[in-house]
């Protein structure tokens, strides 16, 4: 007897792994064992009652997971009476977020189940053993952090190269060692490029000389250096290499810095010889998809390494004490920036191009601003001397040509009412050849049917084999037919909501044809940004790329001939006279 969907009982089934292989204890097992066990323990849910919640590629030490958090989420709207499974540490190895967890799905009424170690929340017994198993799970999960920990002690005693990216100057190199017993131990440390290590010195020795990262960056792009991708330096590029203590010759200087900073010191004063560098373990957080953290120094695995030094130890000093003293100098936005095309307009040479405010005002009373290149200021016009953009011009004329792409008469709007009329006329096409398709599938499954019919009469005789062959023959058939039919209707419905799509394109661009003169600067930015990809400068012209378009078919925009013929009138634009040229007062 059929359950009526009332009576059906909803289970959740949880399951986590935190990076993805192809065996053991992989997300699919664990969801089939959940499911085999509710099966068993819960008579009145089937499969259309079980909800599964998948995280791969999270960590169990927290419960930051976007699928643990919507379980939860569902949990407090009352979707599932129970929660299983597969073993108690995919939840969480932290006791501290285990056991919130345990007290609020205790306050919905939401039993939980692991079905590993078949604990279950609704029994007072079952409770208890899944604190004291979670204990051990965090147990567990501090051990091997201790046990990461030790090992980097281990490896800080002979100085070795972990592997990785090794910084620039370096190359890593793999060494071998025979042990006492006998054994070959292969390890690798780092070993001079002669050419790199030069430029490494040459970085310290500018920045120790102009005591900027801006001054230092222009330096080094004037002069052509490259990094080992074969890219201009930039600041963040020699921030890491001023920061970096591979670097520092371990020498007296070096030493009474560590200490004076409680590093975790792995090797003797004697060790300092003013020759070898400096190798710093556990100096980094690193967090998949985010930029690596410094350690704070005391919690720093240092020892002297195997690889030669290229600074000296208080010159490496003195760069930290002048990085220090610049960070409260960093560049700091303009207070009021309003400035629409930020983050879109780019220089030909390819790098962005930033405004600059002056505390000059136009004849509207606006703030007067320009547009620079990135490059061209950071060379000092060396490798970019791109003229610089009157900025208040160039962004009312990217407005008003948005603005104009919204008007019924504009090329733009044309061009959607042909693409939307196409899509019509194909997805007549697309009906006719689905109902033939569907009318063939009928004929084929009609002959299947009569074809199985008079198998059961011809078997065991010569036309058995014969028969068999057509049916499968026919099924293939069939199975490419609903292929072909699949692809059709996803076709149609990318179709329908290509016809909201434009639909919606048309009235957004009506809207900010009416509305875009009242819109503050952060609603015109949003705004801008709904259309525009990016906009280039080419020192005459503006060039402005919509989404959807290609990099060779943006619209060309002269600014002064555009402002003064659009319309037949410069009304439209507040009678802008500010000419372009970056000499213009």
């Amino acid at each position: 007897m059929k359950q009526s969907k009332e009576n059906i009982q909803q289970i959740a089934i949880y399951s986590r792994k935190s990076k993805f292989t192809g065996k053991g204890e992989s997300i699919e097992n664990q969801i089939e064992l959940c499911k085999q066990y509710i099966r068993t323990h819960y008579q009145n849910c089937n499969d259309e009652g079980i909800l599964i919640y998948e995280d791969e590629g999270f960590s169990g030490k927290n419960t930051e997971r976007p699928k643990f958090k919507k379980m939860m989420s569902d949990a407090r709207a009352k979707k599932f009476s129970a929660i299983v499974c597969y073993r108690l540490d995919r939840i969480s190895r932290n006791i501290g977020d285990f056991a919130k967890l345990i007290e609020e799905l205790d306050g919905l009424k939401v039993s939980f189940v692991s079905i590993k170690e078949q604990f279950d929340t609704s029994s007072p017994m079952g409770r208890a053993m899944m604190y004291i198993s979670s204990v051990f799970s965090q147990l567990e999960r501090e051990t091997i952090a201790e046990r990461i920990r030790d090992n980097m002690h281990e490896l800080s005693k002979t100085g070795r190269w972990l592997g990785g990216v090794s910084p620039t100057g370096y190359v890593s190199e793999q060494v071998e060692n025979v042990t006492i017993d006998g054994k070959t131990k292969k390890a690798c440390k780092l070993k001079l490029i002669p050419e790199e290590a030069e430029t490494v010195q040459e970085i310290y020795r500018v920045f120790l000389e102009a005591n900027s990262l801006t001054k230092t960056e222009t330096y080094f792009i004037q002069n052509g250096y490259k990094t080992k991708n074969k890219k201009l330096f930039t600041r963040f590029a020699l921030r890491n290499i001023l920061t970096n203590p591979v670097y520092m010759i371990a020498d007296e200087d070096a030493h009474h810095y560590l200490i004076e900073n409680e590093v975790d010191l792995f090797s003797e004063q004697k060790d300092f010889d003013g020759k070898h560098g400096v190798m710093a373990y556990n100096r980094t957080i690193q967090k998949t998809g985010k930029t690596n953290q410094i350690r704070p120094m005391n919690e720093w695995i240092v020892s002297v390494g195997k690889h030669m030094g290229l600074i000296k130890g208080a010159e490496w000093i003195k760069v930290q004490e002048y990085l220090d003293q610049n960070r409260s100098k960093s560049f700091r936005k303009p207070r009021s920036n309003v400035a629409l095309l930020s983050g879109l307009l780019f220089c030909t040479c390819g790098d962005y191009m930033r405004p600059k405010l002056s505390q000059r005002k136009n004849a509207q009373g606006e703030l007067i601003y320009s547009y620079l290149c990135a490059m061209k200021e950071k060379s000092r016009s060396y490798v970019c001397q791109m003229k610089n953009a009157n900025g208040n011009l160039l962004d009312r004329v990217v407005c008003e040509e948005i603005k104009r792409l919204g008007s019924d008469s504009s090329e733009f709007i044309h061009e959607l009412e042909l693409g939307k009329k196409q899509l019509e006329g194909n997805r007549e096409k697309y009906d006719d050849n689905l109902d033939r398709l569907r009318g063939s599938i009928a004929e084929v499954e009609k002959e299947i049917n009569a074809l199985v019919s008079s198998l059961s009469k011809a078997t065991g005789t010569a036309a058995e084999g014969y028969i068999v062959k057509q049916i499968d023959e026919l099924h293939g058939k069939g199975e490419i037919m609903k292929s072909r039919i699949a692809e059709m209707e996803s076709l149609t419905a990318n179709h329908a909501l290509s016809d909201i799509e434009f639909d919606i394109i048309r009235q957004m661009l009506t809207n900010f044809r009416d509305t875009i003169d009242d819109m503050s600067v952060e609603q015109k930015r949003a705004a801008l940004r709904t259309f525009v990809k990016k906009v280039v400068w080419d020192g005459e012209n503006v060039h402005v790329y919509l989404f959807g378009s290609d990099d060779s078919s943006g619209i060309e925009l002269p600014p002064d001939d555009f402002l003064l013929n659009h319309n037949g009138s410069a009304e439209n634009v507040g009678n802008i006279t500010e000419p372009l040229c970056e000499d213009s007062k």
